[in-house]
C-alpha cells in the first residue's frame, strides 16, 4: 500500500515530453488540460458507482474516459491516488468555494450553501461511497484519505463562513472552531457510507439547525459578557 499522504507529481499530457521534465514543466502541464483531469475523474466515479473499488480497474477508467492508458498511468501512480482525487473532486463540485454564500447571517448562509441536486445525483453519490464500504472498513489508512477527500471543500467552506460571523460578532469564536466546522460534513458522509442513505436539503438543514447553531450559541458572546445584549432572543 503507497503513502496515501503523498501524490507523486505527474507528467504532462504531451507523450512526447522528456523525461527530465522538471516539476514546474509538469505543473504547467497539467494546468493546461484541467478539462480531461475531470473527464477521467468524472469517468472514475461511474466505474466505481458501477463496479465498486474492487472490480475497477485503471484501464476501464482510462476507457470510459476515452483517454490513452498512459495518460491516466503517468497522472495516477495508483489505483488508490486516483479514486481518492475522484472523491476529492466530487466534493469539490457540490462547492463553489470561490463563490460562498454572503447572506448576512450565518444560518442564512450554510442553508444557501446547500445546492439544490437531483435524485439521480444523490443516487449516485451513494453509489460511489458505497462502492468503497467494504474497503475501507478493512484498510483505515484509506478510509482516513477518502474522509478527508470527501469533506475538507464543505469544512474550509463552513469554516469561512463561521469566520465571517465571528468578524460581524454574531458568534463569538469557540474554543473548537476547526473540530465544529467539520461537523455537518462528517455526519453527511457517515449517513452516506454507514447509513447507506442519501443526504437530503432536510437532513443537512436539521444538522445545522440541530447541532452546529445550538453547540455556537453555548459560547456567550462579546455583548453578552459585557452586559450590552440586548435581552435574551
Amino acid at each position: 500500500m503507497p503513502n496515501l499522504s503523498k501524490h507523486s507529481v505527474r507528467p504532462a499530457d504531451d507523450d512526447q515530453a522528456p523525461d527530465d521534465v522538471t516539476g514546474l514543466q509538469v505543473k504547467l502541464g497539467r494546468k493546461r488540460d484541467a478539462t480531461r483531469d475531470a473527464d477521467i475523474l468524472d469517468a472514475t466515479l461511474d466505474v466505481l458507482a458501477e463496479a465498486g473499488y474492487v472490480g475497477m480497474t485503471m484501464d476501464m477508467v482510462a476507457a470510459r474516459a476515452k483517454a490513452g492508458k498512459a495518460t491516466v498511468y503517468r497522472r495516477w501512480a495508483s489505483k488508490e491516488d486516483l479514486v481518492i482525487e475522484a472523491i476529492a473532486h466530487m466534493s469539490r463540485r457540490m462547492v463553489d468555494r470561490d463563490h460562498l454564500p454572503d447572506t448576512g447571517t450565518l444560518r442564512g448562509d450554510l442553508v444557501a450553501l446547500i445546492r439544490p441536486q437531483s435524485l439521480a445525483e444523490g443516487e449516485n453519490r451513494l453509489k460511489v461511497m458505497g462502492g468503497l464500504g467494504a474497503l475501507l472498513a478493512q484498510d483505515p489508512g484509506l478510509a482516513d484519505a477518502v474522509n478527508s477527500a470527501a469533506n475538507e471543500p464543505w469544512v474550509e467552506a463552513h469554516e469561512v463562513l463561521l469566520r465571517r460571523a465571528i468578524a460581524r460578532g454574531e458568534i463569538a469564536e469557540p474554543e473548537h472552531l476547526a473540530l465544529l466546522a467539520q461537523i455537518v460534513s462528517s455526519m453527511a458522509v457517515y449517513r452516506v457510507l454507514v447509513q447507506r442513505r442519501t443526504v437530503t436539503r432536510e437532513f443537512l438543514v436539521s444538522l445545522i439547525d440541530g447541532v452546529l447553531l445550538p453547540a455556537l450559541r453555548s459560547t456567550p458572546t462579546v455583548a453578552a459578557l459585557t452586559g450590552d445584549a440586548a435581552g435574551p432572543n
